[in-house]
């Protein structure tokens, strides 16, 4: 069974994106947390986004300015398959993408169960949201950034139930992130 992992960074009062939608904040790079990102892009997995994420990653990645910053990321972002869930967009254009438009917890079910590589959601807090409701996520990789956005969302908005995670490993940076790995318990 194809397993699910979020990626997603958040701030140290628990947003994962201020106020206006800006994530920018989360891109605190140097030599040590480049290896890292491109180790993590250079992984064999299936992309997950919601419209909007999608949007602002397929506005980034395919361009030259994506491939001369970080070469193995964009790589990475640009060759792996990814799947869309949009009610509102009729096409994309981000090579090797495919957009669903049904039921995301019921389509997400049945991916899960067919053949494939491993499913990654980066961003995307709503479907992040919809499927820890679900129960649907089977490892959260989770970035403390060192910064304080005093407004946001935050990945778990539409949780209503408590949701008990395990931590299995931990990894600190130089430039300050904490990367937390956890499972549901």
């Amino acid at each position: 069974m194809r397993k699910i992992h979020v990626f997603d960074n958040v701030s140290l009062d628990g947003f994962f994106t201020d106020e206006k939608a800006d994530m920018s904040w989360a891109h605190k790079r140097d030599e040590e947390w480049n290896a890292f990102a491109a180790g993590n892009a250079g992984g064999n997995a299936e992309l997950l986004f919601g419209r909007v994420t999608y949007e602002m990653m397929a506005a980034f990645w395919p361009t030259p300015q994506a491939a001369e910053m970080m070469p193995a990321v964009a790589a990475g972002m640009n060759g792996m398959p990814k799947t869309v869930f949009s009610r509102t967009l009729d096409t994309t254009s981000w090579q090797n993408t495919h957009l669903v438009k049904g039921d995301l917890v019921a389509e997400v079910t049945r991916m899960k169960q067919q053949p494939g590589p491993d499913m990654v959601i980066l961003g995307s807090g709503s479907i992040v949201s919809q499927l820890t409701q679900a129960r649907l996520i089977d490892e959260y990789q989770i970035v403390l950034c060192p910064i304080v956005l005093g407004k946001g969302r935050t990945l778990f908005e539409t949780v209503d139930r408590k949701v008990r995670l395990a931590l299995k490993n931990t990894r600190a940076f130089k430039n300050g992130n904490v990367v937390l790995w956890y499972e549901p318990a």
